[in-house]
């Protein structure tokens, strides 16, 4: 076997069972779940209808790079969304069964775990497939501590030069999972010249970029980088690549559909690394695909959703803990320690006595830098209905005056 799988942690969501076991909740209460962040919007029905009607499809080996009609619709997304130049789908677009296996195959691909001292660096909370990837290919993870001062954006100042120097791969999460951070054009021209200086790959995690509370859509990585002059010559996008995906954007998280784009000579290795492990996106799910990455309308109307929800729960919330709107995204980052309890104590309780599911942050976190920066907080994944979400809310609410 290989021993770096004796280095993984147990998930957040198997550790939230360890700690509910032989607890039993109170009847009284249905069971309402903000722990796992898996959108309950329903699936737009023109989707489906695409889906459904490409069964086709299942003929025939899909291939690796996916068709080119396909690439063509994430390309023309990226450049409507983004306003970068012309994307080009056959170098620059990769499609993905989701974006989690993705995240976690482009580290095989780029870090040389041999390397003596390698490093992978992720933000700190962050979302476990970072660390994992590190862990299988030989390297280190290095954790970046969330800033509260900076609504919890990574506070990447604070790592030395000689850290640097020895780091391949930079997961970077924005939106963040779990603080729903945003970095800001000042961030990334800095991680871009930290990427020149040292060499190192930028993998940009943006799946929640489309659920967002403002006028304006949170900066993406490709947009950044064509506004500092990034996006042409002879290595436009060098040494970054993003990963988007359809699951929150769309409501289709059982359709495992995303996309890889950037870096070219990046992707062209990514593309052959690839072929290697067969992961093809199905014909019908191409399709469907297609017709997500296509429509706006159903992506406008599914962040109105969310913005009332946010609207209503916050306030609600911070009666009794310290919790703010997050830039985008659609997780509350909430500190409980008014309530007296730790994150797990908190958890654990409402749990048992209201039957509302939350996670604790310091599962979602590591110690580093003398700190879990996910201790005495617990994310909350308000991706239910707006009257189920206001319900937990209430429930919270009452839990926590119970407490006083």
């Amino acid at each position: 076997m290989n021993p770096h799988l004796e280095q993984l942690h147990p998930y957040p969501f198997e550790q939230l069972r360890q700690l509910f076991s032989g607890v039993v909740p109170n009847a009284a209460f249905s069971p309402i779940s903000l722990g796992i962040g898996e959108p309950k919007h329903p699936t737009p029905a023109f989707i489906e209808k695409a889906l459904t009607h490409a069964m086709a499809g299942l003929s025939v080996y899909p291939t690796t790079h996916g068709g080119e009609a396909l690439r063509s619709a994430i390309a023309g997304w990226l450049e409507r969304r983004y306003g970068i130049p012309a994307v080009d789908p056959a170098t620059m677009v990769l499609p993905v069964n989701g974006s989690r296996e993705a995240l976690f195959a482009i580290a095989h691909c780029i870090v040389d775990g041999s390397q003596p001292g390698a490093l992978v660096m992720s933000p700190n909370p962050f979302y476990q497939i970072y660390e994992g990837a590190a862990y299988l290919t030989g390297a280190t993870p290095y954790y970046v501590n969330s800033e509260p001062g900076r609504n919890f954006a990574p506070g990447y100042d604070s790592v030395p030069d000689e850290v640097w120097a020895r780091v391949q791969l930079l997961y970077v999460c924005s939106p963040g999972n779990p603080t729903g951070a945003v970095l800001t054009q000042e961030d990334w021209q800095r991680l871009f010249e930290l990427s020149d200086r040292h060499g190192f790959v930028i993998a940009a995690d943006e799946c929640y970029s489309e659920i967002y509370f403002g006028a304006t859509p949170p900066l993406g990585a490709l947009e950044a980088a064509h506004q500092l002059g990034r996006s042409r010559g002879e290595h436009p996008y060098a040494n970054l690549i993003v990963f988007s995906s359809l699951s929150k954007r769309s409501n289709v998280p059982g359709m495992r559909s995303g996309f890889v784009a950037g870096d070219p000579r990046l992707l062209k290795k990514f593309l052959l690394y690839r072929t290697y492990c067969g992961g093809a996106m199905s014909p019908p799910v191409q399709a469907a695909s297609i017709a997500a990455w296509s429509d706006e309308h159903h992506v406008q109307d599914n962040r109105a959703l969310y913005r009332e929800k946010f609207q209503l729960i916050t306030p609600l919330l911070r009666q009794v803990m310290d919790v703010e709107l997050p830039d985008a995204g659609f997780y509350l980052w909430a500190d409980v320690r008014r309530s007296g309890l730790s994150d797990t104590e908190f958890a654990r309780r409402l749990y048992a006595e209201y039957n509302v599911t939350v996670l604790p942050g310091s599962y979602l976190a590591r110690e580093a830098h003398g700190l879990n920066p996910g201790s005495n907080r617990i994310r909350m994944a308000l991706v239910a209905g707006v009257d189920e979400g206001l319900e937990a809310a209430n429930r919270i609410v009452e839990f926590c005056k119970g407490l006083a």
